[in-house]
């Protein structure tokens, strides 16, 4: 089963819109009831067992059931005659709420962190339409229940074959999208490793940097636009919250952080198909920048973002027809990629100069380099014995315009054999 995601700009009329805003609150509201409900049953549970606190927790029945997904969402029949506002709402939307929720608390479960928190106003900014009898995709418009038919821009025809599943409605400052997933009944394999390889060191000082030469600078949208935002956001911080005034400045702060995250996903995009275009094979560091981001440079981390970047090249990859592949970080910049020496050199040593061997080039340059070796020698193995490649020189459409391009075949076994 192939899983697509397209998202499309939506024109919602101002009475949409509004009736889009109210739901969101709606659901927000059911979202929060939900969630105090989980609270109640574990912090009723957290005192001793021969006392209970009257002031923080609530005395709770001891036989009640924890109120999971399904007891929730059996609870909202009667909940809706309660409070009819719930009526308002399709009735799907309003159970993928709490769905939501859940998510949320097995995610918790899991690693034992992350307790979910409830929305304030205004943080509940998408809502999911989780199944339709027909297509609500035409050519001009978006049909969805309750609401009718949205204007949508269309900028791309969805593929044939593929069937309408869901529908999320997302809202990013004052402007609307959807997000439609379309599924298909194909099976479409991984991509093989084939062809010319590339590895990639990604920086500060150079955006990236590839085994072939080719560099990138940074653009650092967020640095560029900084004093315009700390502007907006000194006058935001001025006016009075939920005055009229300060909604129209929340919009205009909001509006230049989507330009933000618009420009730099663009970049990105393009960037990672620059990749596909140079090579076949992309090889990538796999590091954890959450830990680097909280670091003195965590601002110009977060404003390169590393790992959107990745993913992204995973994506584009995959949609492509090329292999991609993370490697080991550790030492990739103090390896020689010609004699695999080690060759110590600080961050303020730009030049990579082997004394070993004499190889001599940019420091970045060497670093993907070792990048593309360990991912040539990653996917070159051929068994646990006998034979082990140490480059690609043995796979359909590789070239020689590689360094250490020949490779020397080990044989052997990888175990000592017993006396």
């Amino acid at each position: 089963m192939l899983t697509l995601t397209h998202r499309y700009r939506i024109y919602p009329s101002a009475v949409q819109e509004h009736q889009f805003i109210e739901w969101m609150e709606i659901c927000r509201g059911a979202y929060n009831y939900a969630l105090r409900e989980i609270k109640d049953w574990c912090l009723g549970r957290k005192c001793l067992v021969d006392r209970c606190s009257l002031e923080k927790e609530y005395i709770l029945p001891a036989d009640l059931k924890f109120p999971g997904e399904v007891y929730q969402l059996n609870n909202l029949p009667e909940a809706k005659k309660s409070f009819p506002k719930l009526g308002e709402v399709p009735s799907q939307v309003l159970q993928q709420a709490i769905k939501q929720l859940h998510v949320g608390w097995k995610y918790f479960q899991r690693i034992g962190f992350g307790f979910p928190r409830f929305k304030k106003f205004g943080q509940f900014k998408s809502l999911l339409f989780p199944q339709f009898k027909k297509n609500p995709v035409t050519n001009l418009h978006l049909n969805l229940p309750k609401i009718g038919a949205i204007p949508i821009n269309l900028h791309r025809p969805i593929p044939i074959g593929f069937a309408v599943k869901q529908v999320r409605i997302l809202r990013k400052a004052d402007r609307w999208y959807a997000s439609i997933s379309l599924q298909c009944d194909v099976s479409i394999p991984d991509p093989t490793p084939h062809g010319h390889p590339i590895g990639v060191d990604v920086g500060l000082e150079k955006f990236l940097v590839t085994s072939d030469g080719v560099q990138s600078k940074p653009p650092k949208f967020f640095k560029s636009l900084q004093s315009e935002l700390k502007l907006l956001q000194r006058r935001l911080a001025r006016l009075q919250r939920r005055s009229k005034n300060y909604e129209k400045q929340r919009l205009k702060v909001a509006r230049l952080h989507h330009k933000i995250d618009n420009t730099r996903k663009d970049f990105h995009f393009k960037q990672a198909h620059a990749l596909c275009d140079g090579g076949d094979m992309v090889f990538m560091e796999d590091l954890d920048y959450r830990t680097s981001a909280k670091g003195m440079f965590g601002k110009h981390m977060l404003d390169a973002s590393f790992g959107q970047f990745r993913t992204i090249v995973k994506y584009v990859c995959w949609k492509r027809g090329k292999f991609f592949s993370e490697v080991d970080a550790r030492g990739t910049s103090q390896l020689c990629p010609e004699c695999g020496g080690e060759v110590k050199k600080d961050l303020s040593v730009r030049v990579h100069d082997c004394p070993h061997c004499g190889y001599k080039t940019d420091r970045d340059i060497a670093a993907g380099q070792n990048i593309r070796n360990r991912g040539i020698e990653l996917i070159s193995t051929l068994g646990h014995s006998g034979t082990q490649t140490a480059c690609a020189d043995d796979l359909p459409g590789t070239g020689k315009n590689q360094s250490r391009q020949v490779s020397k075949p080990r044989k052997g076994v990888t175990r000592k054999s017993k006396m």
